[in-house]
């Protein structure tokens, strides 16, 4: 039988520190959120090996590797009270995370069935701050302090833009041949400004289209 708690430890100690994530608050959300509960039963066991996990019934959908998720939420600072936007939610657990460290979190995932799986997820966790919808990004109203992309693209929708709040932080996985670059976006009135950060691979957001054509 897994010792599921010591998988988490090592995990922290072995993935995540060692890959740079210095933030208290990351290591030590990350060391206690259940990420077996998030993957299917035949997974579980290989629940915290530093790589992808296929989600739902095709396995085109996926969980970000361990060390990866945690690099990108470092990268957009997310703070108590922030609104943030997680797109390609999968079974939650990004925003079982996100909420974790006080964020208001909406995640959005385009398999309907993950959906559900996502908020019995969390509310079997007691996660008040985190839900998970379908549809497209038209359908998240208000604005946000930080913006996850789960999964690479070729270019961030320039709407995604106009979801952020003054001062708001988008994180990004751009695609540049067969690696994608980190890129954090941060928005100071109406100019938004990028910074690449590291090289990682992570399979693409495969519904993200161009802006016109973006839906989920």
């Amino acid at each position: 039988m897994v010792d599921y708690e010591l998988a988490r430890k090592l995990m922290v100690d072995n993935q995540l520190r060692t890959h740079h994530v210095t933030e208290r608050r990351i290591l030590a959300v990350m060391g206690r959120v259940p990420r077996e509960l998030f993957v299917s039963a035949a997974r579980k066991p290989i629940a915290y090996i530093d790589d992808t996990q296929p989600l739902g019934a095709t396995g085109a959908r996926f969980m970000a590797p361990p060390s990866l998720l945690a690099k990108l939420v470092q990268l957009a600072e997310v703070q108590p009270g922030d609104e943030v936007l997680d797109i390609g939610a999968g079974t939650g657990y990004s925003v079982a995370v996100l909420a974790g460290l006080g964020a208001n979190v909406l995640g959005l995932e385009e398999d309907t069935a993950l959906v559900a799986a996502a908020n019995a997820n969390l509310a079997s966790l007691g996660v008040a701050n985190g839900r998970v919808a379908a549809g497209s990004i038209a359908d998240a109203s208000g604005l946000f302090d930080v913006i996850l992309l789960q999964g690479a693209v070729e270019i961030v929708p320039p709407a995604l833009f106009a979801r952020l709040k003054d001062g708001g932080r988008l994180v990004a996985m751009i695609r540049q041949g067969a690696v994608a670059v980190a890129n954090v976006y941060v928005k100071a009135g109406t100019a938004v400004t990028a910074r690449a950060e590291f090289n990682a691979s992570l399979p693409p957001l495969v519904s993200t289209r161009p802006a016109e054509q973006f839906v989920f």
